[in-house]
């Protein structure tokens, strides 16, 4: 079974900064991606940014350029950097973790609110 653990939420001003970070834990075996998603109320839960095992990575459209990704393989801990943070990134932010390549398993945390204010 795997864990996962957000933190870094929170309000900020719109043009604010936040990082959130993601501490997995567990039998975490053939890492495929791990990464984020948000979601609003009434929405469905969108793809903000994923890194995959080998390092790459991939953003919404919406983030590009003021999000990014990065990985501590050695804490298991992912971390999403947010920039020039906007009104409409206001969302509950969830981690995600999928192991495997052909059996995919994916393991999400709780999540964590952000909340960009105008």
């Amino acid at each position: 079974q795997v864990q996962l653990v957000e933190s870094g939420g929170g309000e900020v001003q719109a043009g604010g900064s936040l990082r959130l970070s993601c501490e997995a834990s567990g039998s975490i075996v053939s890492l495929n991606s791990l990464g984020w998603y948000r979601q609003t109320p009434g929405n469905q839960r969108d793809l903000v940014a994923t890194i995959t095992s080998g390092g790459t990575t991939n953003f919404a459209d919406s983030v590009k350029g003021r999000f990014t990704i990065s990985r501590d393989n050695a804490k298991n801990t992912v971390h999403l950097q947010m920039n020039s943070l906007k009104p409409e990134d206001t969302a509950i932010y969830y981690c995600y973790l999928t192991l495997g390549m052909s059996n995919l398993r994916t393991y999400w945390g709780e999540g964590t609110q952000v909340t960009v204010s105008s």
